[in-house]
């Protein structure tokens, strides 16, 4: 990754995250029987926003976790009453009391405590009230560049969990295994954005330093995610549009659409990045104040 201490937290900026998946599963749908998701009108591919940021609470917490700033809220298992209670112990205060400054100097704490809640936010007003807080960061849903195929392959498992009860009862050795299923598609690449709003990250502490380990993580997070269904999944590209001004120098919708990965022509089913054309972006489009930089060499 190159160099991004110039991006400071002042600034705004908006991204577009790039990454593919060879062979797996990028982002089951359980309403589908874990199959890939797709929008049925059109078949491309989706991995929502909160598989993103999964990812990049799980980067952190590996990179970070043992950071007293950098705890991460969103846990597999956690319950968050007991995550909020820890900022009243600190705190000397009792959260029965429910009063409004103790709420705020909760809330005050769990953003200086917790890296996710700095950076995306949290709704905390729970039975134990921690209150709410607006992130500097959001991500969109990744969507890919062409319809993706949702391929259900057959697999054996040749270990049972217990004996069939056909068997003798001192047959310790499964005389045959067990169907199962393994969702994936053949290949996708997929386009996902985001924004980061200083003015949000006044409120809540978040620092250039958040800003860099937010670009490493966006960067890196798939070597931590790797899993029998996950197939080769890899960051692509990372380009980031910076404003010279904290409220932005022009629309991000329209700095966007400068970057838009197409197959190459003589193509017909993508089955590889090098499948697509290199993205070429002309900087001399660029509105006044806005810089673009790629994050990945």
């Amino acid at each position: 990754m190159s160099d991004a201490t110039h991006l400071n937290a002042a600034n705004r900026h908006d991204f577009v995250l790039i990454f593919d998946v060879t062979n797996g599963n990028p982002n089951g749908d359980p309403d589908a029987g874990n199959l890939p998701r797709v929008d049925p009108e059109t078949g491309l591919g989706i991995v929502t926003d909160v598989s993103l940021k999964r990812k990049v609470r799980n980067y952190v917490d590996a990179l970070k976790g043992n950071d007293g700033r950098f705890k991460i809220y969103v846990q597999q298992g956690a319950i968050l009453n007991n995550q909020h209670q820890r900022a009243y112990t600190a705190m000397g205060k009792d959260p029965k009391e429910k009063k409004q400054a103790d709420i705020q100097e909760a809330k005050k704490w769990m953003c200086d405590n917790f890296f996710d809640i700095r950076t995306f936010g949290a709704v905390m007003s729970t039975e134990v009230n921690a209150g709410q807080v607006r992130g500097p960061v959001q991500l969109t849903f990744g969507r890919s560049v062409d319809p993706i195929l949702g391929l259900d392959a057959s697999i054996t498992r040749v270990a049972l969990t217990k004996p069939d009860p056909k068997q003798a009862a001192d047959d310790e050795t499964a005389r045959s295994g067990t169907m199962g299923r393994k969702a994936y598609i053949p290949y996708g690449l997929y386009v996902a954005h985001g924004f980061y709003v200083p003015a949000f990250a006044k409120d809540t502490g978040f620092s250039d330093e958040d800003l860099d380990i937010l670009w490493q993580s966006l960067v890196n997070m798939w070597d931590l995610d790797r899993s029998a269904s996950r197939g080769l999944t890899a960051c692509r590209a990372l380009y980031v549009f910076s404003h010279s001004s904290p409220l932005g120098n022009a629309p991000a919708h329209k700095l966007f659409d400068l970057i838009k990965p197409e197959r190459k022509p003589d193509v017909a089913v993508a089955r590889s990045f090098n499948d697509y054309q290199p993205i070429q972006v002309d900087e001399s489009k660029l509105p006044q104040g806005v810089t673009i930089r790629q994050l990945v060499d």
